[in-house]
């Protein structure tokens, strides 16, 4: 095998959005591929045409793109569908070889001469020798005694007895290739030398070995990485967890934090690191080196990371990385009314306070608007006993013309306020805040006041005291 040329294949099926399991086991792939100077092909599983959208496969292409697997960067995509002929000539050869047969049986003959209806194929047309017809399926012959034993490279030497594994379909009534028949052919063509997919597939790999060894190509690398699981320790499903990479991306996920992250479902890096530069993660990767356990998919940690690369931008590139949110259809002001300077000025304090770029716009909405919608419960809590007296002492410091509109002179009005009625600046601002911004949380507060100005943040005051004294 050392001899072979490094090919693996990242094979997913268009069958809905980009699973956050398919992506690790693309970025696997990918490494492995680059760090042997190898290929990396990518497959599209679409032989299942009732449940195939092109849109679907133009999302794994976008995907994969910004993980950084470019187009150019692996061959493809090719699909299954165009090897068909080759799939029938490889049940064809199995067939002639005496390593498949036509069976005839359905689930419900098979269930009355078994008596139970989850029984599996019972082996009843291995000696008929019934010719292909219409209806018939083809199945594969599989050893009746022994053990198939699949070498892997993350789980050791797992066995399966071959008198469990029952004679398996290959190929339709209708003559159409089965999967996993497929799934060998389209590997073979492709010279595929290592397998790397997760562990649900595992149970497939007798059979697909069995396929490999009687087709002449004795048999690929395995290496079934670890399933991903909910803090339930479930498997991540689609049906209900939140697994589609495409929603990651819109709430604003850094492609380098996921790709990060990804790869620690599973694998860690040597000492106690565990945010580290992608060439890093290319250069320490090893298959060996990933555990069996399954690996948790821990969206707060995400987060976490995410809001860590997101502090080691520097401010051009935040600025940079926040405007497909900012510019967005779904933003709440008019488009003429963003300000591009404001927002570079506020844009450091920003960024210091958010985990997700789309957290971008609530921080500084406020600046853009008319008029702000108060957060009731925010407005409810910030407005309790001395803090309504303050306010009323800051609209009245404010509006004094010798008052310097500036930050530092905001800033020292503001807590003088709360020190003649007894309160530190986090109580006394807190009116202010929700007055000003609609919410309790934001950025630093007298740096907006200053670029808001004096009249927009004193009209915004008075409205406030107004709806608190009528």
């Amino acid at each position: 095998m050392a001899s072979r040329e490094i090919r693996v294949r990242f094979a997913p099926s268009p069958t809905g959005l980009f699973h956050v399991g398919g992506a690790r086991s693309a970025l696997f792939n990918a490494i492995v591929a680059r760090q042997a100077g190898g290929s990396l092909v990518l497959r599209i599983e679409d032989t299942d045409a009732s449940r195939n959208r092109p849109e679907w496969t133009d999302g794994i292409i976008s995907a994969l793109d910004w993980l950084g697997i470019s187009p150019g960067t692996y061959e493809g995509p090719v699909f299954s569908s165009a090897n068909a002929e080759l799939h029938t000539a490889a049940a064809e050869k199995l067939y002639a070889a005496g390593r498949a047969y036509y069976c005839d049986c359905t689930r419900d003959d098979i269930t009355a001469r078994t008596g139970n209806p989850a029984a599996g194929y019972d082996g009843h047309c291995r000696e008929r020798g019934l010719p292909p017809g219409e209806g018939r399926a083809l199945r594969f012959r599989t050893p009746d005694e022994g053990v198939t034993v699949v070498e892997d490279v993350v789980r050791g030497t797992p066995e399966f007895a071959n008198a469990t594994i029952e004679d398996f379909v290959i190929a339709r009534g209708n003559g159409t290739a089965v999967f996993l028949l497929a799934n060998v052919v389209d590997d073979l063509d492709e010279r595929i030398s290592h397998v790397i997919r997760a562990e649900e597939h595992l149970s497939n790999a007798p059979k697909q070995q069995m396929l490999w060894e009687a087709l002449g190509a004795g048999r690929p690398v395995w290496a079934h990485v670890p399933i991903i699981v909910n803090e339930k320790r479930q498997k991540l499903s689609k049906r209900r967890d939140k697994v589609a990479l495409e929603d990651y991306r819109a709430e604003g996920y850094l492609a380098e934090a996921m790709k990060n992250y990804l790869m620690l479902l599973g694998w860690a890096p040597a000492g106690d690191r565990e945010i580290l530069p992608w060439k890093e993660i290319e250069a320490e990767f090893r298959l060996e080196d990933v555990k069996l356990a399954p690996a948790f998919f821990d969206e707060k940690k995400l987060r976490a990371f995410n809001g860590d690369y997101i502090r080691a931008l520097t401010v051009p590139e935040f600025i940079e990385a926040c405007q497909p949110w900012l510019a967005g259809p779904r933003v709440p002001w008019r488009p003429a009314d963003f300000d591009a300077g404001v927002f570079a000025a506020l844009a450091e304090d920003v960024q210091s306070r958010v985990s997700i770029l789309s957290e971008v716009v609530p921080m500084v909405d406020f600046m853009f608007l008319d008029a702000v919608e108060l957060d009731e419960a925010a407005w409810a809590k910030a407005t309790k006993g001395a803090q309504v007296d303050v306010l009323r002492s800051v609209i009245a410091a404010f509006s004094e013309e010798d008052l310097p509109w500036d930050d530092g002179a905001l800033h020292g009005a503001l807590e003088q306020a709360g020190l003649e009625h007894g309160l530190k600046l986090g109580k006394a601002q807190a009116p202010v805040r929700v007055a000003v911004t609609g919410r309790s949380v934001g950025p630093p507060l007298f740096k907006p006041l200053e670029l808001l100005g004096r009249s927009r943040t004193l009209a915004r005051l008075r409205t406030a005291l107004a709806r608190l004294e009528g």
